[in-house]
């Protein structure tokens, strides 16, 4: 009887700590992601404007919500876009990555007026 819970308490243990070595891996990760990068943090200001323009035109009647939806569909691929990009550099995006991104941020802009 001994045994059998001696082994049970073993098992806890190393269930314990594969546990809790997994988990500071996965909080380690995470605050990665979180650090703000200059690229990044351009990138998501320019996406975030963007969706505020997209607003006041709804708001002020010079854009039909349909429309507004499908620009903000755009920028929601846009964001995703970024963050899986920052997702393979350790939560940051190349000068490459985010020119990109800002050439289909112009695009979305060049709508938003029209």
């Amino acid at each position: 009887m001994f045994a059998c819970k001696s082994r049970q308490v073993a098992l806890l243990t190393v269930a314990s700590l594969i546990f809790a070595s997994s988990s500071s891996s996965v909080f380690a990760q995470d605050a990665d992601w979180k650090k703000t990068h200059p690229r990044r943090a351009e990138v998501n200001a320019r996406l975030k404007n963007q969706n505020q323009r997209i607003n006041q035109e709804v708001k002020e009647g010079d854009m039909s919500k349909a429309k507004a939806a499908k620009l903000k569909k755009e920028d929601h691929q846009i964001r995703r876009e970024e963050r899986a990009m920052a997702s393979q550099n350790g939560g940051h995006i190349t000068k490459q990555e985010q020119k990109t991104l800002n050439q289909q941020e112009n695009a979305v802009s060049k709508k938003i007026g029209q």
